[in-house]
């Protein structure tokens, strides 16, 4: 095995290791199985790639993006370094270069996509070339929990038993659930080498801003840059482009960039970010994982991540050459509704949903932080650490004041409605509101009816969000988004303990308009249940969502809550096939279990009927003894039950008919009575 600090020196032109490196290469060279997690911009791809060359044989590394891939290939080929790729990205003549090259014996790095280690002669081919050891860069990609999961990263573990070789995994991104996920997958469970060489990253500076003429506040703190190269994330692909176009309105040098984009158009967009000075893209998640331009000086994110580890990775982006760089996240109320609906219209399992209101718990947390945003980032991650002195936070600590009362009688509403209600009955609750949907649950009559009148609506929306944030509280998906205690709210509740508020966003509150949503935010929960239920069909179906219910459809179910087929009947947009096909599996959404109902009484159901059935089948229950109940039972099938309720005959000749001699005799009478009643 070759030394490396004359490698670190000629070929990479470095005379000294970064804090961290040095371990993790000797542990990588000496072929240990390694998991390393290290900042953004620490300096991973050095940590695999130096080890390639100490060793014998071909390092693969496997990589999520074929523009890092790719980037990376150029720079170790300007090294000196024989690397290529094999990437659906490849021009012919790169793809035979690297064929060339093993077969020559000469190639040190092969890079691929995930995806490639689907087809199945790529085992036989990693076989044949000598591979002695798997990188596998971005590895939180191999977690479910995690916020960039790739399916075909689960195909490595394989990988690397077939190949018998050792395999370092790096990332700058892993929580315990993650890290915990990524040595199930990758290791068998067994121990790899672990070096965690921290998150911090103290040349950035973090703030928060709360949503208040979001578009303004973004062209502003761009223009406060002019000229610097940065980066804009926004949470659709239309705002991108409405807000790339401002930007140059302004005088900015920007483009947008988003996953609708023709490929072509993206390498153009990635090219002209490598290449440009002072470029401002303003893009979509879709933009991002493995940049390695060095000298981004901002990042801004217009709409609020999906998660603190999405969060930490974006941030990531900016001054990776160690010099200063600036961070601006806007978030509203809006934001927050949609991260929650997006996790509830998931078809995950309730439990991965859970975490991941945990997760937007947490990165409420950051955005509402009482104190250094640092020490809260940081925190998340494991790590301590003392105020930094550079985020918003330290550069004017927000107003706090003690929220304990008005916390506890959140807590207490919640408690006493049995944890099965959203923040908007609750805060009727505390205001003392008189709704039909208090009055007919008798929830007026609760200690806690009224007693929260010294705060509007808004500002209590904005005291649960703080709640949520604290993690005392947390959408419960199987209730539809009621909220449900967690154990750290439990000594508040009783008296045991004390919790700070911040005054500053309850008092903005009050005086931002509300967003108008689709629906209310007591009923959006279930509009994200019947909407994962409507994807799920759609895909099992193979058709566009609206080809089973369109939104409006969905959005009248969720404000009426039919809980019968005949209620069901009555949504605009639901006919009778589509009540026959999918009534029932949208009653159990929206109601539970439902009932089975009997195919000729559904059908009746979409055609107004059905009422008409269940009276005939009450009569009939009544008198399938006769009317003295001694009779022998007698009763009718539910088809001539059916054709009835149908028909309408309107005299005991017309139910001969259909009923028969003996039936006619025994219920005819009863059922002409039914029929007349209803007109």
């Amino acid at each position: 095995m070759f030394d490396a600090a004359p490698m670190l020196r000629d070929v990479f032109g470095f005379d000294d290791f970064r804090p961290g490196q040095e371990e993790i290469v000797d542990a990588v060279a000496a072929g240990e199985n390694v998991l390393a997690i290290m900042p953004t911009g620490g300096g991973k791809s050095l940590c695999y790639q130096l080890p390639a060359l100490m060793r014998d044989g071909v390092t693969v590394v496997i990589s999520p993006l074929i523009a890092l891939m790719r980037d990376q290939v150029r720079g170790l080929q300007e090294a000196g370094v024989t690397a290529g790729a094999l990437t659906s990205g490849n021009t012919p003549e790169e793809t035979d270069a690297v064929w060339e090259a093993l077969d020559a014996g000469r190639l040190k790095l092969l890079y691929m996509a995930p995806e490639r280690l689907a087809a199945g002669s790529a085992l036989g081919m990693l076989r044949r070339i000598n591979v002695n050891l798997i990188a596998v860069d971005e590895a939180h990609c191999v977690s479910q929990w995690g916020h960039d999961f790739r399916p075909d990263y689960l195909r490595i573990g394989d990988l690397r038993r077939a190949l018998k070789v050792p395999l370092a995994a790096f990332t700058a991104t892993a929580d315990t659930e993650t890290q915990e996920e990524i040595v199930e997958k990758l290791f068998d469970g067994t121990t790899p080498s672990k070096f965690l060489r921290g998150f911090d990253r103290p040349n950035i500076h973090l703030a928060f801003a709360a949503k208040d003429g979001p578009r303004k506040q973004i062209l502003e703190f761009a223009g406060a840059r002019k000229g610097q190269p940065g980066i804009i994330y926004c949470g659709t692909r239309n705002k991108t482009e409405v807000l790339a176009q401002a930007l140059r309105a302004q005088g900015h040098n920007s483009c947008h960039y988003h996953g609708g984009m023709e490929a072509e158009d993206r390498r153009a967009v990635e090219a002209r970010f490598a290449g440009e000075d002072g470029l401002i893209v303003v893009a979509t998640v879709a933009f991002g994982m493995g940049i390695d331009k060095p000298d981004i000086r901002w990042v801004a994110h217009a709409d609020l991540p999906k998660s603190i580890e999405a969060y930490y990775q974006e941030i990531g982006r900016a001054g990776r050459d160690g010099g200063p760089a600036e961070t601006l996240t806007l978030f509203g109320p809006d934001d927050i509704r949609l991260r929650r609906s997006q996790i509830d219209e998931g078809l995950a399992s309730t439990e991965r949903r859970m975490a991941d209101h945990a997760r937007l718990n947490a990165l409420l947390g950051l955005a509402e932080a009482l104190k250094c945003r640092r020490q809260t980032l940081l925190g998340y991650f494991g790590e301590q650490a003392k105020p930094c002195g550079k985020c918003d936070l330290c550069d004017n600590p927000p107003e706090i004041f003690d929220g304990t009362t008005a916390v506890r009688m959140a807590l207490s509403a919640i408690l006493r409605t049995e944890e099965w209600f959203g923040a908007g009955h609750l805060i009727d609750i505390l205001l003392g509101v008189e709704t039909d949907k208090i009055l007919s649950r008798r929830h007026d009559a609760l200690s806690t009816y009224g007693i929260g009148k010294d705060w509007s609506r808004a500002q209590w929306q904005a005291i649960f969000r703080q709640m949520m944030g604290h993690d005392l509280i947390r959408p419960d998906p199987d209730r539809h988004g009621a909220l449900r205690m967690t154990e750290a709210a439990k000594p508040i509740l009783k008296g045991e303990a004390q919790i700070d508020l911040r005054r500053d966003t309850i008092r903005k509150a009050g005086r931002r308009p509300a967003v108008k949503a689709m629906v209310s935010e007591e009923n959006a929960p279930l509009l994200s249940a019947l909407k994962a239920k409507r994807r799920a069909l759609a895909e099992a179906a193979r058709a566009p969502a609206y080809v089973i219910f369109p939104d409006r459809t969905l959005i009248e179910m969720a404000e009426k809550r039919p809980l019968t087929l005949d209620e069901m009947a009555r949504i605009g947009g639901v006919g009778a096939k589509k009540l026959e096909r999918y009534g029932n599996f949208f009653l159990e959404v929206i109601a539970g279990e439902a009932q089975p109902v009997h195919p000729a009484r559904r059908k009746l159901a979409s055609r107004g009927h059905g009422e008409i059935y269940d009276q005939l089948l009450e009569v009939q229950s009544r008198l399938s003894r006769g009317s003295e109940g001694i009779d022998k039972p007698l009763t009718c099938s539910a088809s001539q039950l059916a054709k009835v309720a149908q028909m309408r005959p309107d005299d005991i000749r017309g139910l001969e008919k259909v009923l028969g001699d003996r039936r006619h005799e025994r219920f005819g009478p009863a059922f002409l009575d039914v029929l007349r009643q209803a007109g």
